[in-house]
């Protein structure tokens, strides 16, 4: 385990960040006392899962278009104001 003062590390933030890539445990400290540790970042490989808000969210009830307003409000070409 390497410990690294605050101003060391801004000093050599670099090279802290290579040894903490190549498996070095870091420590950040003020004073000799530890506070952050540097470590590599790992992606979350886990799969998307949906469903968590099945349930929980009501439409309230005067949310509601038909398809054909839905229809002009959404495939019907753009017409700016004449005003």
């Amino acid at each position: 385990m390497h410990i690294a003062n605050i101003n060391d590390a801004k000093t050599n933030l670099s090279h802290l960040i290579k040894r903490a890539l190549a498996g070095d445990e870091i420590v950040i400290a003020r004073t000799n006392e530890p506070l952050v540790r540097l470590e590599p970042f790992t992606r979350d490989t886990s799969p998307r899962v949906g469903g968590q808000w099945a349930g929980k969210i009501e439409i309230g009830k005067d949310f509601g278009f038909t398809n054909e307003e839905l229809d002009q409000l959404f495939f019907q070409p753009f017409a700016p104001d004449a005003s």
